[in-house]
């Protein structure tokens, strides 16, 4: 048994030995021009060793052509075996789409890879001509390199998730050669997505945030303006929830994955995603772009207010300013939340049961009494303008003008989006002078509506009055014709004769 071991241990090892050697030894016999560039000691055959097309068994002539089975290098590269030499411009892509765009060819391969990229990148924005005219801005190899193409997912791959942004930047941080393309496209994108929270844990190290190519696409990028592109306003919602709505992607970040599903019912989703509202935010909206960052409790209030500026700096210059800073309370988001942002209803406002002041006001303070004024403020205004609309609907299904009243009821309506502005403020003075245009309106609309509805009954009961009268007069001369009739009747038979006309 002794023996048995002694004389097959090293017999497996020397076969151990020779099988991993024997790979290599193939290719080197198969593929004599990367045994003659080797023996050059050029750089290209150097990266092709560890090319993963040369551990797929592809040689050099599988992308120059010629025949790579020969060590006679006139052999090699003898254009009759179909030798071309160094393809350049267009006819580098085409050279990769040979195999990539063949779906059975790749399958031998590797089934998982997709066979459509080069489509893709001829549609692309990436796909239009250089500045020669002559072939498209980018090829194939100018993302993913030549001779020393790697897997993806090879940590030293130039499009790896941990390389793929500084491969984009090398050609979006340059101005000199971006203005050439796009003179208005920011250069600085690298610099803010290392402020980013992606960028900040991609560069620790961390493969699964997003980076270019998660946000844009790959091969298929297109312009931002692009109804189809990823980073479309109406799609960049779905864009970022393929990973922050994935619950098991972002297992380990802490954060929870329910925005999109808030989103989408709040009114900035209904807006965008339902009405395409591309005035409404995304999630860059908010968040930002390459700088992507949740927005601090200090800084709230201030990407709110790029497009709320009214309420903004009337909430900054409000009581309330000084007590959120001393609670360190988010501005904004607690009183209208996040996501889920719902439309600013009455019913936020007041001392009732589901109003928000209640959170942190109670019987007694001034907080409370100036919050159970506003609302009753407000619910005067409502109710009066639905008393005054009444009036001036039940004016027009009489038939009566109306126009004008029906119209200054959109001073109310003005006075109503004002309040709501106001309320920001808490200044229970300021809001009660927008209020009261707003009651001084709907009186004065409903008192014209009235007095209309008034002149059409005055108008029937005067038609009836008159009509009673044309009635009574024309029974009246009826009757006195008849009776002149009769009585010249009667004198025609007493004297024999016709009656006279």
């Amino acid at each position: 048994m002794v023996f048995v071991k002694q004389v097959l241990a090293p017999a497996a090892a020397l076969l151990w030995i020779l099988l991993a050697s024997a790979p290599l030894s193939r290719a080197d016999a198969r593929d004599g021009c990367l045994t003659c560039h080797q023996g050059l000691g050029d750089k290209p055959s150097a990266l092709f060793a560890h090319d993963i097309h040369a551990a797929r068994g592809v040689t050099c002539a599988g992308c120059h052509g010629g025949n790579a089975s020969t060590d006679d290098m006139e052999q090699a590269m003898n254009k009759t075996a179909g030798f071309l030499g160094k393809p350049v411009g267009d006819g580098i892509s085409l050279m990769c789409a040979r195999c990539h765009s063949d779906s059975i060819r790749m399958a031998s391969f590797h089934s998982r890879i997709p066979t459509g990229q080069f489509a893709a990148l001829q549609q692309s924005v990436h796909g239009r001509l250089s500045l020669n005219g002559k072939e498209r801005m980018v090829q194939c190899t100018t993302c993913h390199g030549a001779h020393g193409i790697l897997a993806v997912s090879n940590p030293s791959s130039p499009v790896h998730p941990l390389n793929v942004v500084a491969t984009c930047t090398s050609c979006h941080n340059n101005a000199k050669y971006m203005r050439q393309y796009n003179p208005g496209l920011a250069v600085d994108q690298l610099e803010k997505y290392r402020t980013s929270v992606h960028g900040v844990r991609n560069a620790a190290g961390d493969g699964r945030v997003a980076e270019c190519a998660s946000c844009h696409g790959s091969h298929g990028i297109l312009q931002a303006k692009d109804v189809r592109s990823r980073v479309y306003p109406t799609n960049i919602p779905g864009t970022c929830a393929s990973c922050h709505s994935d619950t098991v992607h972002m297992r380990g970040y802490g954060i929870p994955t329910d925005q999109f599903a808030k989103y989408s019912m709040s009114v900035h989703g209904i807006a965008l995603l339902e009405k395409k509202d591309l005035g409404a935010p995304a999630c860059n909206g908010c968040h930002g772009n390459h700088g992507a960052t949740p927005p601090g409790v200090e800084s709230i209030s201030k990407v709110c207010g790029t497009c709320h500026a009214l309420n903004a700096d009337l909430f900054s210059s409000s009581p309330h300013k000084g007590a959120f800073d001393a609670a360190n309370l988010p501005e904004c988001e607690t009183c209208h939340g996040n996501h889920e942002i719902l439309p600013a209803t009455s019913g936020l406002l007041g001392v009732g049961p589901d109003a928000l002041c209640i959170r942190c006001h109670s019987a007694g303070d001034s907080g409370y009494s100036t919050a159970g004024t506003m609302r009753v403020l407000v619910d005067s205004l409502e109710l009066g303008e639905k008393s005054a609309r009444s009036l001036v609907e039940e004016a027009e299904q009489k038939g009566m003008e109306i126009a004008e009243a029906k119209f200054r009821l959109r001073d109310t309506r003005q006075a109503a989006l004002e309040a709501r502005t106001m309320v920001h403020s808490f200044d229970g003075a300021r809001f009660a002078a927008v209020i009261a245009k707003g009651l001084a309106t709907n009186s004065s609309v409903a008192e014209e509506a009235t007095k209309t509805v008034q002149e059409f009954y005055f108008r029937r009961f005067g038609l009836g009055v008159a009509t009673l009268i044309i009635t009574v007069l024309a029974v009246s001369l009826y009757v006195y014709v008849r009776r002149i009739e009769r009585r010249q009747a009667g004198e025609g038979k007493k004297t024999g004769g016709t009656p006279l006309a």
